[in-house]
C-alpha cells in the first residue's frame, strides 16, 4: 500500500458514510445504540456533509505532487480522525453504548496509516 491508495480507499469509505447519513440517517448511530429521531436528521446531514467534504479531500490529494500540501492533508485527516475518536470516548462517558470502542479503534488505526504511509514514508 501507499498513501496514493490509502487516500482513495479512505475516500471510498468516508463519502459512503457520508450518503448512508443522508438516505437512512438513522442506522449509523443506531449501531451503537442512539436513536435519532426524525426531527434531530438535521444534525446526521450536517455530519454527512463534513463526512463527504473530507472524502471530496481524500480524493483531491491522491495526485498532489507538492511535499508541503500532502503533508497538510495527511495531517488534517490525522486531526478530523483524533478529534472523532475524542468526541465518541467522551460519548461513551455519556451514555454511549460500548459498541463506540469499535469506531474508536478504526479511527486510530487511520490515523497510524496516515501516520506511516503519509509522514513517515515522506520526510
Amino acid at each position: 500500500m501507499n498513501l496514493r491508495i490509502l487516500l482513495v480507499l479512505h475516500g471510498l469509505v468516508t463519502a459512503a458514510a457520508g450518503v448512508v447519513l443522508i438516505v437512512a440517517p438513522g442506522l449509523i448511530p443506531a449501531a451503537v445504540g442512539v436513536r435519532v429521531p426524525a426531527d434531530a436528521y438535521l444534525v446526521c446531514y450536517l455530519l454527512a456533509a463534513a463526512e463527504l467534504a473530507v472524502g471530496y479531500l481524500s480524493f483531491a490529494a491522491r495526485d498532489l505532487r507538492q511535499r508541503e500540501a500532502t503533508r497538510l492533508v495527511v495531517w488534517t485527516l490525522i486531526v478530523f480522525h483524533a478529534c472523532t475518536a475524542g468526541v465518541e470516548v467522551y460519548a461513551f462517558t455519556r451514555g454511549v453504548h460500548p459498541g463506540i470502542w469499535a469506531n474508536v479503534a478504526v479511527r486510530l488505526a487511520v490515523i497510524a496509516l496516515f501516520v506511516h504511509y503519509g509522514l513517515k514514508e515522506r520526510t
